[in-house]
């Protein structure tokens, strides 16, 4: 089962905030935040955008961590 990572990155002087989605491969995407978005609903298009971009399929459930969110998917077959 996979698990994607999304974390916010604050604006620098050349990009504006972002948010990365991430994998433990080091498969990565990063968005443009949506600022008309909820927090959880911009880290939610990022980790589906890297979900896309994996052509993986499947339902998201996403939890907040210290630094981010974490993202599994529902319908996996392992079961603790």
């Amino acid at each position: 089962m996979k698990a994607i990572v999304t974390k916010f990155h604050g604006p620098t002087d050349t990009k504006g905030s972002r948010i990365s989605a991430s994998d433990s491969d080091g498969n990565r995407v990063f968005l443009s935040k949506d600022h008309s978005l909820s927090d959880h609903e911009a880290h939610g298009k990022a980790a589906r955008a890297l979900l896309d971009k994996m052509g993986w399929q499947g339902e998201l459930i996403g939890g907040y961590v210290k630094d981010g969110m974490v993202w599994v998917f529902a319908n996996s077959s392992y079961r603790a």
